[in-house]
């Protein structure tokens, strides 16, 4: 009787070392498919939101900086580079969208209520992006 018990319990277990059979390798493959496909376009969308983050933020510093060289010169830079050199920042920050630090767009002073024009070069910035954001504004308006 117990010999009987062990030879049943080799077979089974040389049935189970055969492998996956070619319809469980489908169904698994099936589920990895459907997994990947509701995950990529999940963190692609999480990628921009960062970017826009990192965005927001270097174009806030930036103004930031700007305003601050007009507290203390009563004028605007002539260029980024002056918030560079006179050490209001540290350096130009990369756009996120374009990947450099030469295409943002310097945006010169405004007229004030009165018609007089401020000195310098640099009132604002915005981004050298064609690409439209999450919320559907151009990155160049923000």
């Amino acid at each position: 009787m117990i010999m009987n018990h062990r030879k049943t319990n080799l077979k089974l277990s040389n049935n189970w070392q055969q492998g996956f059979t070619l319809i469980e390798l489908m169904i698994v493959m099936s589920i990895i498919g459907i997994l990947a496909s509701i995950v990529v376009p999940n963190y692609q969308r999480s990628l921009i939101k960062a970017r826009e983050a990192v965005l927001m933020e270097d174009l806030y510093q930036m103004r930031r900086a700007i305003d601050a060289y007009f507290a203390d010169n009563i004028s605007y830079p002539e260029s980024l580079g002056d918030l560079v050199a006179n050490k209001y920042i540290r350096d130009i920050p990369r756009d996120p969208f374009t990947k450099s630090t030469n295409t943002w767009e310097e945006i010169p002073p405004t007229p004030s209520a009165e018609g007089e024009l401020a000195e310098g070069g640099v009132e604002n910035v915005h981004s050298g992006s064609d690409l439209v954001g999450l919320n559907g504004i151009p990155y160049r308006d923000w």
